[in-house]
């Protein structure tokens, strides 16, 4: 049974900060893999300078090179709307592994805003990264106040328990503090508006073909064509 951390985003484009905070969560919570699920779309974020998917896909596998890091743009194929129903169509899908929802302290500050967020956290344990700026307006959130009752010491989750023992129910909270890292996608798209054109087959072109790190089907900008599933599918 493997533990499999869960790291959802548009990764507009993906950098190092989100490797780092990856393999520091896989050392804390003694993880075995961490799956960077890109969404097709966000609904909190603008449409409006949001690159292909399959360019954001293309930085995340750049970013997640020689890691234990699998990059996914699953929920297109799945045809999710929100999170809550991708973490449900998951554990159907990998009934023996182990999951945790890993994001930062800024998700954390408006989690209160995703669908069915209490859902969510019933679903699996969720382990919240401190962020510079963002840790004081999560520890105040709304959801704070609801999650804060099954805050849980790190050891209840990691190798260092008896895995036998080691407790993944949920509703689980547990926080984790790296020291800083202040890159943000944000700040890279400002400083390089045209990042997206590295991941072009030729100038002009389309971008290189991938295939997808768990349903191995080619990622392409088209909408996943089997049954009702459509680019529909948004974060939260």
């Amino acid at each position: 049974m493997r533990r499999i951390g869960i790291l959802g985003g548009s990764f507009n484009p993906a950098h190092g900060g989100h490797r780092r905070i990856s393999l520091r969560a896989a050392s804390a919570l003694g993880l075995d893999e961490v799956w960077w699920l890109v969404s097709p779309g966000n609904p909190l974020k603008p449409v409006e300078g949001m690159a292909p998917l399959p360019m954001r896909v293309a930085s995340a596998r750049a970013q997640a090179r020689r890691a234990p890091i699998r990059v996914s743009a699953i929920e297109r194929e799945f045809g999710t709307r929100y999170t809550r129903d991708t973490l449900v169509r998951l554990r159907r899908r990998y009934p023996r592994d182990r999951f945790i929802w890993l994001m930062g302290a800024d998700n954390l500050a408006q989690f209160q805003h995703w669908h069915r967020w209490r859902d969510i956290a019933r679903c699996l344990p969720i382990a919240v990264i401190a962020r510079p700026g963002y840790n004081s307006h999560a520890l105040a959130a709304p959801a704070m106040a609801w999650l804060g009752r099954f805050r849980r010491p790190v050891a209840s989750l990691t190798h260092l328990a008896d895995r036998g023992r080691a407790d993944w129910s949920a509703p689980a909270l547990v926080l984790l503090a790296f020291d800083p890292d202040p890159r943000s996608a944000s700040a890279i798209r400002q400083a390089d508006p045209d990042w997206a054109s590295r991941f072009q087959s030729e100038p002009g072109q389309g971008v290189v073909s991938l295939r997808d790190g768990l349903t191995h089907r080619l990622i392409t900008s088209q909408p996943y064509s089997r049954g009702r599933a459509a680019a529909r599918n948004n974060r939260p």
